[in-house]
C-alpha cells in the first residue's frame, strides 16, 4: 500500500445479488434494519425507507430459524414491490438459521467469536496445541456444511468479526489484540479457501477507532503473504448518535478509506438506519474524490509500523509535544466573535492580525507576528516567508506555519535545533492526508522531534459535512500516531463555538484526548430490547456530565459486554422490559425493571466513588 498517494486496493470481486464489492467497483453503501423481523410489515416498511434513502444493500438480523424463514416472505415482498436491493442475514449463535438464511438470503453474515465457540465468558481457557487443534476441527465440522449450502444457492459471506465478542479461546492465546481479531477471522477465511469457497467479505470492527484501524491494516498484511485479496466491508461498532457518531465513524472509516481500503461500508448510528446511509455516501465521496491526484513523491520512514499504536515521539513546547494532551487551536482570525463555551474552552485562540478589545481574559493568544507583543500568554504566528524573523523573536514559544512542499533540508536543520517552535502543518493538496502524512515521515527520517498541529481549513456551512471531512483528515493522522495539536478553520456558516467542540470530540473519536464523558451505543437490531433512541437519549441527559466516565448502552448482550469492556459502566438489555448494569466487564445487577434502571445506574456509580453532582 502507498501511505501517500491514494489508490483503492485490488481485491477480488464478489457478486451479492445484484451488487458486486471489490476494488473492481463503487464502494458499496449498506446499512441494518431495527425492527423484528418477525414482523414483515414492519421490515418491509423500513427496508423500502432504507432503499429509498439510497442504501445498495440490507442486513437484518437473524437469531433464530423463525427469523431465517421470514427473510423469504420480506425477501419476496420486496421484489413484488419491483425492489432488487440485495438482503443479508445477520447471524450470532445460530448455524441452524444461518444453513435457512443462506437458501434466501443473497449474503449472510456470521460472526466467528460465537458461531462455533461458546458464549463469551471472559474465562481463561488455556489449551495446549492438540486440544487448540481439536477446536478448531471443530469450527470445520460446523463450517464446511454452512459453506456448501451458500455454494449451492449461490449466497455470499461476510466474516464478521466483531472485537467485543472474540471468543474465550482466542482471547486466552491472544489477548485483546488487534493479532486475535486477525487470528479469529484467519480461521475461518483458511477454511473457506481449502473448500474453493470466494464468494467471501471481511469486516473487522470496534468501537475503539485506533484498535480497529490497526486490526484491519493487520489483516489485510496477513492476507497479502498468503496472497488472498477478499473485500473489506468497513464500521465503527456502537459508534454512538448524533455528532459523535458522525466524528466517530469518520474517523475510524475514513483513516482505511484513506488507506485505499474498504469496499463496502455501514456507518452505525443509534438512529434511523435511513439515517445512515446519507453520512456513509458522503464519506466514501469525500475520500474517493481524491483519485488521481497529483503524484506526492515521499519516503516511507523504515521504523513505521501501520499496527502498533505508538506515538510520534517529540519535544515539548510550552505546553504542546512532549507529553503534553493534544492541543485545541480555535481559528478567529477573520470573526470578531471571542466568546467561549465552558464545556470546550480551546487552549489558544488564533486572533490573526491583532487581539480584539474583547478578548477573553485568561485565554492564550496567538498573533500574526508583525503585530505581536510581548506579553504574558501571547505568541507569535510566522510563516515560511518570516523565518529570518523567527530567529530573532525572544518569545517562550513560536508558531510556524508550513506545508510539506516547504520542508527543504535548510528547514528541517532549524526546526531539529529549535527548542521553541511549534510547526502548524497546513496543505492545499487535493490528497490532504497523503501530503500531511509524507510531511511526518520525513521528519522521522530526520530524526526532527519538533512538535506539530495539525491545521485544516474548510468552507462548509453544514455541520455534518465539517464533522464527516475533518473525521478523515484529522482522524487518519491521528491514529496514525500524528499531531501534537489540532487547528480546523472554516470559513462557512459555522458556530465557532460549535467549531471548538468539533474539534475535541475529533481527538476523543481518534483516542487522542478525552473532554466528555463517551457513550458506546449499539445502532439498534431486531435483537434490541428497549426503545433505543429513547433510552440513549435518557442516559445522555443523565450521565453526560460525568466527563471522566465511558458508559455503554447496548440493546442485547450479543456484543454488549465484550464492546463494553472499554467502558465504565454498562446499560445491557436482559430481556423485555429488564436491564442489566455491568461495571466494567463484571455483571453487577441482573434483570432490573427498566423503569428502575438508570436511577440503579446512578448508585452504582455512586458505589464505586465515580458520580459527582452535576454543576
Amino acid at each position: 500500500m502507498n501511505y501517500f498517494n491514494y489508490k483503492r486496493r485490488p481485491t477480488i470481486n464478489v457478486p451479492v445479488g445484484n451488487v458486486y464489492m471489490g476494488g473492481s467497483y463503487p464502494v458499496v453503501i449498506q446499512t441494518m434494519t431495527n425492527t423484528n423481523t418477525l414482523d414483515t410489515e414492519a421490515s418491509v416498511a423500513q427496508c423500502e425507507r432504507i432503499i429509498e434513502s439510497g442504501a445498495d444493500l440490507i442486513r437484518l438480523t437473524t437469531q433464530g430459524v423463525r427469523e431465517a424463514n421470514n427473510l423469504r416472505e420480506i425477501h419476496q415482498q420486496l421484489r413484488d414491490k419491483g425492489y432488487s436491493t440485495p438482503l443479508s442475514a445477520d447471524i450470532h449463535f445460530n448455524p441452524r438459521a444461518a444453513h435457512v438464511a443462506a437458501t434466501i438470503a443473497e449474503k449472510v453474515r456470521i460472526n466467528p467469536g460465537n458461531y462455533v465457540d461458546k458464549q463469551k465468558t471472559f474465562a481463561e481457557v488455556e489449551y495446549n496445541d492438540e486440544e487448540y487443534a481439536l477446536e478448531l476441527q471443530k469450527i470445520r465440522e460446523k463450517v464446511i456444511p454452512f459453506l456448501d449450502i451458500c455454494k449451492e444457492h449461490g449466497a455470499a459471506v461476510r466474516i464478521g468479526v466483531n472485537h467485543g465478542s472474540l471468543s474465550d479461546r482466542i482471547m486466552t492465546r491472544y489477548g485483546d489484540t488487534p493479532a486475535g481479531m486477525v487470528e479469529s477471522c484467519m480461521e475461518f477465511l483458511r477454511i473457506a479457501i481449502d473448500e474453493n469457497f470466494t464468494d467471501i467479505v471481511i469486516s473487522m470492527k470496534a468501537s475503539n477507532t485506533l484498535l480497529m484501524t490497526k486490526a484491519v491494516r493487520l489483516l489485510v498484511y496477513t492476507m497479502d503473504k498468503e496472497n488472498i485479496h477478499f473485500p473489506l466491508h468497513l464500521g465503527v461498532t456502537e459508534a454512538g448518535n448524533g455528532d459523535d457518531g458522525r466524528m466517530k465513524s469518520a474517523v475510524g472509516i475514513g483513516a482505511l478509506l484513506s488507506d485505499g481500503m474498504g469496499d463496502t461500508i455501514r456507518v452505525s448510528l443509534s438512529e434511523d438506519p435511513e439515517a445512515e446511509v446519507p453520512v456513509a455516501k458522503k464519506l466514501v465521496e469525500y475520500v474517493a474524490n481524491r483519485e488521481g491526484h497529483e503524484a506526492i513523491n515521499a519516503e516511507l520512514y523504515p521504523g513505521f509500523s501501520p499496527f502498533a499504536m505508538d506515538k510520534r515521539e517529540t519535544k515539548s513546547v510550552w505546553n504542546v509535544g512532549g507529553e503534553h494532551l493534544p492541543v485545541v487551536i480555535s481559528d478567529r482570525s477573520k470573526i470578531s466573535d471571542m466568546s467561549i463555551n465552558p464545556h470546550f474552552i480551546p487552549d489558544y485562540i488564533y486572533v490573526g492580525e491583532r487581539i480584539p478589545e474583547n478578548f477573553k481574559k485568561g485565554m492564550k493568544s496567538i498573533v500574526d507576528f508583525e503585530n505581536w507583543e510581548d506579553k504574558v500568554d501571547n505568541f507569535p504566528m510566522f510563516t515560511i516567508n518570516s523565518i529570518e524573523e523567527i530567529k530573532n523573536c525572544n518569545a517562550r514559544a513560536k508558531f510556524l506555519k508550513l506545508s510539506y512542499p516547504d520542508l527543504t533540508d535548510e528547514l528541517v536543520s532549524f526546526l531539529k535545533e529549535s527548542s521553541d517552535v511549534v510547526v502548524i502543518l497546513t496543505t492545499d493538496h487535493l490528497n490532504r492526508v497523503g501530503e500531511q502524512r509524507a510531511f511526518f515521515h520525513k521528519l522521522l527520517i530526520e530524526e526532527c522531534a519538533i512538535p506539530v498541529v495539525l491545521h485544516q481549513s474548510y468552507n462548509e456551512d453544514d455541520a455534518e459535512d465539517i464533522q464527516i471531512k475533518g473525521g478523515v483528515d484529522f482522524g487518519t493522522l491521528l491514529l496514525d500516531g500524528f499531531g501534537n495539536g489540532i487547528m480546523m478553520s472554516n470559513e462557512g456558516k459555522i458556530d465557532i463555538n460549535d467549531m471548538d467542540a468539533y474539534s475535541f470530540g475529533l481527538l476523543q473519536a481518534a483516542r487522542a484526548r478525552t473532554s466528555k464523558t463517551e457513550f458506546i451505543s449499539c445502532p439498534g437490531c431486531g435483537r434490541t430490547l428497549f426503545d433505543l433512541q429513547t433510552t440513549v437519549a435518557l442516559i445522555q441527559k443523565h450521565f453526560s456530565h460525568l466527563k471522566h466516565l465511558k458508559i455503554g448502552v447496548m440493546g442485547c448482550i450479543v456484543n454488549g459486554v465484550g464492546e463494553m469492556a472499554d467502558a465504565d459502566y454498562g446499560y445491557v438489555g436482559a430481556e423485555h422490559g429488564k436491564i442489566s448494569l455491568y461495571r466494567k466487564k463484571l455483571l453487577v445487577e441482573k434483570n432490573i425493571p427498566q423503569a428502575e434502571a438508570v436511577e440503579r445506574l446512578i448508585q452504582l456509580i455512586k458505589d464505586h466513588g465515580d458520580w459527582v453532582e452535576p454543576s
